[in-house]
């Protein structure tokens, strides 16, 4: 069509689950679209009736450029767009990456002029206003199988819209809308990449409320009756319709979208919720099964008022998918840490960082001193190296002064056995943790490097998921842990340990920033960092049991990109002095200096600075028995469970 770019790069998304007829028809009709797509990326969510073999049959059949991502699990509607999504940003279009992405369910059938009328809108809404600017999201008209428009998928139009918008949209042949539904829908590339991707954890329902509001809020998008898509759903209905057990999902993402999702206003969530009430009023009226209803309802709220699991978790172990998921997910964080950034660039950034099948290499840096067991260590070791689904290139292990007999032994016979390169540092005397991790940096090959303790334990995905996060241009990233005792649990099946408390940090860049003015936004046996962030920042300084908070204040005032696992990654190992070691009058002297250096350094304000003296240094003196009960209190939560 005249006026459509023909440099556009773009990838439809299908996610498909155990209905291959319908997603026959809905791949031979992208086929059959007279724009035709770059990519088609079709994510089978588990499907059982061969879907996966019916998209490839089609692709050979219709010349259709599939990309197959087969999910060893169902992953739900909001999943399987997070993976297909994610394998577009990173793979779709090489070398640049894809312009825009076209997400579809798999019983959508476009029209053949549907992504043709998508984009000639597209274009005209450029062309009735001024500088360049396209929206951010295109919808098109969904109708049912018998012609009517479906009452399920109608978009929400956007409120309170100002004139000059309304007059740009009618002259596109659209209007303006605040929401879309992923039946059909045409997405910014770039914008996708900056915002993030759909939250996996509502698995279903909401899940494309909230990413298209997200995409949506301040900025445009269109509702563009030209493009036409049939849904064939079983039977014409909206969403008042009795959803039986599965009111828990409706329930409980409607929830976190109006106490979690920073994709609406407080205004808009009022309007929503008020809006919401209104029509569960219908749903409960019109069911068959109110009791069903109501049991969904408690579960639904009961788990809507517990955080969501973050994407990368939720869709963590599936495969290299996952690696791609964690990588959009970090790059969108560090934009929004920044304070922002440019979508085009989100975009770009994506496509030239995309990992290799072996990703970039990283060091382990792992300090030995005298007072480590030689069995903590080799449990220690073993588990940051062979154990690991993506092993670290070199081990740094630095000698932090003499050892003795038996622990020098039990270094030799690790070094002898490793499957993973070893370089030793040997120091002449014990220098202490600081100048330890200083002496190993230096001697790390490679920028990318993990932090290990002597008597901590990895679980075997620990790198698989944090290193990602660095690739994807992240300075600093740590991880949930969770205490064990000191001993292995007597009886335990292989000698698991006892487990304990466990300890999250905040997630990204501006909870990170608030956190450290009052306590370390990390857990520094989980970090993983840039060697050349940290050499920026100054290093390491000797401080004694501060040394690591010391240095993560000044990362982050140095503008480091920095970003916290919410996944317990590994687990502490807790002796009984461990207590002890949190108080005293030596860490109550660096508690001092400590805060002396961060006011100094213009890092917290004076009334901060007395904040902390009170109530952080107050915390060292207290006797061992308060600091134990203050410390599970503030610092930690009681495991759950998972």
């Amino acid at each position: 069509m005249a006026g459509v770019p023909d440099d556009l790069r773009i990838a439809a998304v299908v996610v498909a689950f155990d209905r291959r007829d319908l997603l026959t028809a809905s791949l031979d009709a992208l086929a059959s679209q007279t724009r035709a797509l770059d990519a088609v990326v079709v994510v089978d969510n588990a499907s059982s009736d061969g879907s996966g073999a019916v998209a490839l049959a089609v692709a050979a059949a219709r010349g259709l450029p599939v990309d197959l991502v087969t999910l060893p699990r169902n992953t739900g509607g909001a999943g399987g767009f997070a993976v297909g999504a994610a394998r577009a940003l990173t793979h779709a279009c090489a070398p640049d990456g894809p312009s825009l992405l076209w997400l579809l369910d798999d019983d959508t059938v476009p029209s053949p002029t549907a992504l043709t009328e998508l984009l000639s809108a597209r274009e005209r809404w450029r062309a009735a206003g001024p500088g360049d600017e396209r929206p951010a999201l295109l919808a098109s008209r969904v109708v049912w199988t018998d012609g009517r428009e479906h009452p399920m998928n109608t978009p929400r139009r956007k409120p309170l819209v100002g004139r000059a918008e309304s007059q740009r949209a009618a002259a596109a042949g659209a209007v303006p809308v605040r929401s879309a539904s992923f039946v059909s829908v045409l997405l910014d590339a770039g914008v996708l990449a900056e915002v993030g991707l759909p939250l996996a954890a509502y698995f279903l329902w909401n899940d494309d409320f909230e990413l298209t509001t997200r995409v949506l809020r301040g900025r445009s998008g269109l509702h563009v009756g030209a493009s036409v898509v049939e849904h064939r759903t079983k039977t014409f209905g909206s969403t008042d319709a009795d959803p039986g057990a599965r009111f828990r999902f409706e329930v409980r993402n409607k929830l976190w979208m109006l106490t979690r999702s920073t994709s609406l206003s407080p205004l808009e969530k009022a309007l929503y919720g008020a809006s919401t009430l209104r029509r569960w009023t219908r749903t409960v009226a019109g069911s068959s099964d109110r009791r069903l209803l109501a049991r969904a309802a408690l579960a639904g709220v009961l788990e809507g008022v517990r955080a969501p699991a973050s994407t990368p978790t939720v869709l963590a172990r599936l495969g290299p998918v996952s690696d791609d998921v964690a990588l959009v997910e970090a790059a969108a964080r560090g934009g929004r840490g920044a304070g922002g950034g440019d979508s085009a660039a989100a975009a770009s950034r994506l496509a030239s960082t995309a990992p290799s099948t072996t990703g970039e290499p990283f060091s382990l840096l792992l300090p030995v001193y005298g007072g480590d067991r030689p069995a903590f260590l080799a449990a220690a070791f073993t588990s940051a190296t062979s154990a690991q689904t993506r092993p670290p290139a070199e081990v740094v292990l630095v000698r932090d002064g003499p050892l003795p007999r038996g622990l020098a032994e039990e270094v030799e016979r690790l070094v002898a056995t490793s499957q993973v390169p070893v370089v030793q540092v040997p120091l002449p005397r014990n220098v202490g943790l600081a100048m330890a991790l200083e002496a190993g940096l230096e001697a790390c090959n490679h920028d990318l490097v993990a932090r290990m303790d002597a008597d901590d334990v990895a679980l075997p995905q620990r790198f698989a998921v944090q290193v990602p996060l660095l690739e994807a241009g992240a300075d600093l990233v740590g991880a949930a842990l969770e205490e064990f005792d000191d001993e292995e649990a007597p009886g335990a099946p292989g000698g698991a340990p006892v487990p304990g408390a466990v300890r999250r940090q905040p997630p990204d860049g501006a909870w990170i920033a608030s956190r450290a003015r009052f306590h370390s936004p990390f857990n520094h046996p989980t970090v993983v960092y840039r060697r050349s962030a940290v050499a920026a920042a100054g290093g390491y300084r000797t401080l004694a049991l501060l040394e690591d908070y010391w240095l993560f204040t000044r990362m982050i005032a140095a503008g480091a990109v920095c970003a916290n696992v919410p996944d317990v990654l590994l687990r502490y190992r807790v002796s009984s002095g461990s207590y002890q070691r949190r108080g005293g009058w030596r860490l109550l002297r660096s508690e001092l200096t400590l805060q002396r250096h961060l006011l100094a350094e213009g890092f917290v304000t004076p009334a901060q600075f007395g904040r902390n003296v009170v109530v952080r240094a107050g915390y060292r003196a207290v006797p061992v028995s308060l600091r134990r009960l203050a410390y599970r209190a503030v610092f930690t939560a009681r495991n759950p469970g998972g």
